[in-house]
């Protein structure tokens, strides 16, 4: 057997984009190494801010997103993500300036979750920011036209301080009690949701939380990771 060499290191699978944050991350956090079964590796976006990403919508991070994929992909990693659902406005920009898959966004599963519903149910969608979550983001994730109901976290007190505003401490079950608090909401206020998919990539913590609260099924951006992980090509996995 003949092995192609060409690079320093090996085995990091799946390259993550990553934000430009000091707020912790916890296990799940897509942040966290410890999150995944396999090897990931990260590269940070200077000065890609939560503030210019999320409030901001700034389109002039397009270049420095795209040039970091392609140092992950140069890297060896075989497919790509990013660290925020909002970066969905990037998917096309990103995707076509690499040869590896990209998904930067849970929000791609929505069609897919949608699908999966009986006819009258909607996709539950829980986002660190409401006001923020415009259709350019479900245009990007091909997700315009899906019968869905929009719930954020920004009204809440540690989750935006933390995630959205900086707050370099994190007290992990105010955050957890806030998240149940939304789902839960959302789901006594529209019943006909069927599933519930989590647009911020720090919501996996408290995905089995919530899960058990409403007794839905939820989707965030580890359960993507995972699904990709599975269709990579045998030899991205071989472990030589």
């Amino acid at each position: 057997m003949i092995v192609k060499g060409g690079r320093t290191n090996y085995g990091e699978l799946i390259g993550i984009l990553m934000l430009d944050t000091k707020f912790p991350r916890i296990y799940g956090d897509i942040g966290n190494a410890l999150t995944f079964d396999f090897p990931v590796k990260y590269k940070k976006v200077v000065g890609a801010t939560s503030q210019r990403v999320v409030r901001e919508a700034d389109t002039s991070l397009t270049k420095p997103f795209i040039e970091a994929a392609k140092e992950l992909e140069q890297e060896g990693v075989s497919a790509i993500t990013t660290s925020c659902g909002f970066l969905v406005i990037f998917q096309e920009h990103l995707a076509d300036a690499v040869d590896v898959p990209v998904f930067s966004s849970s929000l791609l599963q929505v069609p897919a979750v949608y699908r999966m519903l009986k006819k009258g149910q909607k996709v539950g969608i829980m986002t660190a920011s409401k006001p923020h979550l415009t259709q350019l983001h479900f245009k990007g994730a091909g997700a315009i036209d899906i019968p869905m109901v929009v719930y954020g976290m920004e009204k809440e007190e540690e989750f935006p301080a933390v995630f959205l505003n900086q707050k370099q401490t994190l007290d992990v079950s105010k955050a957890e009690n806030e998240m149940v608090k939304v789902a839960q909401t959302m789901v006594k206020e529209n019943p006909d949701i069927g599933a519930i998919v989590f647009e911020c990539t720090n919501m996996p913590p408290f995905r089995d939380a919530v899960q058990k609260a409403v007794q839905l099924p939820v989707f965030d951006i580890v359960t993507l990771a995972n699904y990709v992980l599975n269709s990579l090509r045998t030899s991205d996995i071989t472990p030589w």
